[in-house]
């Protein structure tokens, strides 16, 4: 269960949190089966739909069961073994954590050998099915030591520095919501009023980021008018959960809030 906790939370504090004591006491409760796992271990199935709702009512958040597929890419390659040694670390801890990667040898350099830029990693990514990049630099070419990772988004570029599986805490440590918030875990409507949407494109574009932000389940144009455009935007946690999942955006920068609406500035 502790475990369980940490994936539905996407937060490690979960194991031990005494707000959720009360489910790892009750863990049986919680139980739908059991399966044999693919070493002949036991698995443990849990409802997740009641634990998920026991999290929520001792005042804790759950990490939106939708969550981007992250590509990781390692620059330089490792060699064969480091690189099996690399990959099996990373999707170990992924999987404690509840995030869904897949490491793939992606080119982040040019022909001219220039790093690529966010935009254009991410564009590659989405060909491999990716949402998000998180790219790690190593000056020693082994799985051990020091790395420097970076995580592309839609919304920002975020960098740290840390051991390999740093990497994979970084990442979820920035896309699940704080521990202790008090997020609705109800979907609401929120209306976006965008400034600077020009042509057709960029309401292409704002649409598109807006329905890969997570929680979102769907953003429709309400109103336009001149550069300005109205989303209504349907949202896990309404207002406030979007407002937090933007705030690291490059592209979509909040600039006020009014008329009971989010007000925002696209940069193309």
């Amino acid at each position: 269960m502790r475990q369980a906790l940490v994936r539905a939370t996407g937060r490690r504090e979960s194991a031990n949190d005494p707000a959720l004591a009360s489910l790892i006491e009750d863990a049986p409760k919680y139980v739908r089966s059991y399966s044999p796992g693919p070493r002949g271990e036991t698995q443990v199935i849990f409802d997740r739909v009641a634990v998920e709702r026991s999290i929520t009512a001792a005042g804790r958040s759950v990490w939106d069961p939708e969550r981007p597929f992250t590509l990781v890419v390692l620059y330089p390659a490792l060699a064969r073994t480091d690189g099996d040694t690399a990959r099996a670390s990373l999707e170990q801890a992924a999987a404690a954590r509840g995030l869904l990667i897949s490491m793939i040898p992606l080119s982040i350099v040019d022909a001219s050998g220039n790093e690529l830029g966010r935009d254009a990693l991410l564009a590659t990514a989405r060909r491999y099915g990716g949402d998000e990049v998180l790219v790690g630099r190593t000056d020693t070419g082994a799985s051990s030591g020091q790395w420097q990772w970076t995580l592309y988004t839609n919304f920002s570029s975020e960098s740290w520095s840390g051991t390999l599986t740093a990497g994979i805490d970084g990442t979820v440590d920035l896309l699940a919501p704080p521990q202790g918030a008090s997020l609705a875990q109800t979907e609401a409507r929120v209306l976006l009023e965008v400034d600077g949407v020009g042509n057709l494109t960029d309401y292409a574009n704002v649409q598109r980021m807006l329905e890969a932000v997570p929680g979102v389940r769907g953003a429709a144009i309400s109103q336009a008018n001149g550069s300005k455009a109205t989303f209504d935007v349907t949202a896990r946690g309404g207002s406030e959960a979007l407002d937090r999942a933007l705030a690291g955006s490059a592209r979509l920068v909040r600039s006020g809030a009014g008329n009971a609406r989010l007000l925002y500035q696209y940069h193309p």
